[in-house]
């Protein structure tokens, strides 16, 4: 087989790569270029999909073409500076060779070739040259700003475009989320301080209430009330109200029979939706009882939580003295009925002493109905928490009412009786 007639370079014999001329194209292998730019160039545009064999071979085109121009300017510099040189060389040889002769022909030569006169011949070459320069710089000018394949950097440039415009899409979606997103915790934060705001108010209100004695030593008052009404007794609200020795201490008076005639008794009712320590709660007591001349004072608090340390409900203390733990929103119910119909019965024994009544059996009996109504909480409070029926626990729970209710009518009778004799 012939061998290839096509103009080739010889084989570069340097140990780092191999580069082939083979007419219009150039084969390399195995060639390491040490280029900081140009390995950042090809790896920017190997990760935007364009394949890095394409990107080396884009870079060899526009440096072949750079290097050319390049080239011919310095070749045009260098002919003008020689013929520059040769052609004052010659002038003045020409000028020496026909001095003596022809004067008039070396006149013409001279001007001919003077630099410094306008339509010279060094001039004319030296038009010739800038305008060949301003060409080939126009056409590379060209070359890089086409906006077709014939650039080299088309494919870069175009690839870039898609790149900032998918990132300014991109962009613009994230910042319109980022808004509605900061819109609606805007809004949620507006209304959460609002309902903050509206809380405080609220809190503040009931505190004042509370602090006034109103709120819930209204409710405890009406439930008191209620109780007296069924006794024929008489329940007066004076939290706020003067006593005719000065003061305005406790809350609630009842008077034992003064729906039907002179009151027999006065108990205290005092509400606290705050807790006391046991001194204060004495003090209260005995203040309210001295200035609205009661004999017995009872405490009324707004939960267990609120029953002063070292003191249990449903116990007498002192001999005067009760303290009873109710539902702060819904104060009327068993228990402080037990508590009612318990200062009424020492109120009545301590009237009169002459009355026999029969103090163990008062006592076991308030004994027992206070142990029914702790049974009776404890179901109420596990029925609570059971969202299905319990009609044994429920019949259970009634038939333990009714227990209690017998136990203090039996206290009633015990007190009745010994009045009656």
């Amino acid at each position: 087989m012939e061998a290839s007639k096509k103009p080739q370079l010889p084989l570069d014999e340097a140990v780092d790569g191999t580069v082939r001329a083979l007419d219009d194209r150039i084969v390399i292998e195995q060639l390491t270029v040490v280029d900081e730019r140009a390995a950042r160039v090809v790896r920017e545009r190997a990760e935007t999909g364009q394949r890095p064999a394409e990107t080396v071979a884009k870079a060899v085109e526009i440096g072949a073409r750079v290097l050319d121009s390049e080239e011919t300017a310095a070749n045009v510099d260098y002919v003008r500076a020689e013929f520059g040189r040769h052609a004052d060389e010659l002038r003045e040889r020409l000028v020496r060779t026909l001095e003596a002769g022809d004067g008039q022909l070396a006149e013409r030569l001279a001007a001919s070739f003077d630099a410094g006169r306008e339509g010279s011949v060094p001039h004319a070459i030296e038009a010739r040259v800038t305008t060949a320069l301003a060409e080939q710089r126009e056409a590379l000018l060209k070359l890089f700003s086409a906006q077709e394949g014939a650039n080299p950097l088309f494919d870069f440039k175009d690839a870039m475009v898609k790149v900032y415009r998918e990132l300014g899409n991109r962009q613009q979606q994230e910042g319109e989320e980022n808004r509605k997103v900061m819109a609606e915790l805007r809004r949620e934060l507006l209304e959460l301080k609002e309902r903050t705001h509206a809380d405080e108010r609220v809190a503040e209100a009931e505190q004042a209430g509370t602090r006034k004695g109103f709120t819930f030593e209204d409710r405890v008052h009406e439930a008191v009330a209620v109780i007296a009404s069924t006794r024929g007794d008489c329940a007066s609200h004076t939290g706020g109200e003067a006593a005719e020795g000065g003061g305005k201490k406790g809350d609630t008076l009842v008077e034992l029979g003064a729906a039907e005639g002179p009151a027999l008794g006065r108990i205290l009712f005092e509400a606290k939706d705050k807790k006391l320590s046991q001194n204060d709660a004495w003090r209260e007591l005995n203040d309210g009882m001295s200035v609205r001349a009661a004999t017995f004072g009872v405490l009324v608090v707004a939960g267990e939580e609120r029953v002063p340390a070292r003191t249990e409900t449903l116990t007498e203390y002192q001999g005067n003295k009760l303290i009873v733990a109710v539902d702060r929103e819904n104060p009327q119910g068993l228990a402080l009925e037990v508590a009612y119909r318990l200062a009424a019965a020492r109120v009545a024994m301590a009237r009169d002493r002459d009355l026999r009544v029969d103090a163990l059996e008062v006592r076991d009996t308030a004994a027992d109905a206070l142990a029914l109504l702790k049974q009776a909480q404890a179901i109420k409070t596990t029925l609570s928490h059971i969202n299905t029926s319990s009609d044994r626990a429920r019949a259970g729970l009634e038939e333990m009412v009714e227990s209690l209710r017998s136990k203090l009518e039996r206290i009633d009778a015990l007190v009745a009786e010994a009045e009656a004799e």
